[in-house]
């Protein structure tokens, strides 16, 4: 039979991938589990739509995502579009620096919020080009330093039109979820499901227009890191 694919795919973390490969089935990797799978394939460098953080709340509940530890104990590069806003994303900062991992804002000083280009909150560093943020990368694995790299790219300018009523429409879906009871790894697909039925699709667009950047930017930094090493 072929494998389930979409929907009926398993969501793995780093906790699932063994029991995933022990049971042969097929799955949906997050960042963690990706940075982990990156890394035992000798990738540098990989690109995913924004990092997952601490939730709202999550001082409470303590619901941090898997991929701030990952991103603290596997030195894989990053590149996405920030924090996905429906998250806590002055805790999440804050985590990353706990974990001693390197963020630094892809030509913006501001860390952005996934579909918005700014979240009030700063960049610890900036690079403005792909061979300076090789550097960092490299100055990272040579060190051995074993901590991930994020470079955070803001969405297109051209994209960021939608973002006002993308937040509006985060809002009521995080209250909806509240009210459904929905929690841990249920909440982002909830969220970005709603999100997109709220805006007619429109977030969806603006989703794919990030990650489509987010390649151009990655392959970038993953050219400018091989000849790095290759000098």
């Amino acid at each position: 039979d072929p494998p389930p694919l979409g929907a009926a795919c398993a969501k793995c973390s780093r906790r699932d991938v063994a029991g995933v490969i022990a049971r042969r089935e097929t799955a949906a990797t997050t960042v963690s589990a990706t940075m982990l799978l990156a890394r035992l394939a000798g990738i540098d460098v990989f690109v995913t739509g924004g990092i997952g953080g601490v939730h709202r709340g999550g001082e409470r509940t303590m619901d941090v995502s898997a991929d701030i530890s990952e991103l603290g104990r596997t030195d894989v590069a990053v590149v996405c579009a920030g924090a996905k806003s429906i998250l806590d994303i002055p805790r999440t900062l804050e985590v990353m620096e706990t974990h001693g991992v390197a963020v630094c804002g892809y030509t913006c000083d501001e860390f952005p919020a996934f579909f918005t280009r700014k979240s009030g909150c700063k960049c610890p560093q900036r690079v403005d080009s792909p061979e300076a943020a090789a550097q960092i990368v490299k100055a990272t694995l040579d060190a051995r330093l074993g901590s991930g790299c994020v470079f955070a790219v803001p969405i297109p300018s051209e994209h960021e039109a939608v973002g006002e009523e993308i937040e509006r429409a985060t809002t009521t879906a995080l209250e909806e979820a509240e009210a459904r009871g929905v929690a841990g790894r249920d909440v982002t697909p909830f969220i970005l499901k709603r999100v997109a039925e709220l805006t007619g699709g429109r977030s969806l667009a603006a989703n794919v227009a990030l990650v489509q950047n987010n390649a151009v930017v990655g392959a970038r930094i993953a050219v400018a890191l091989a000849a790095l090493k290759r000098a």
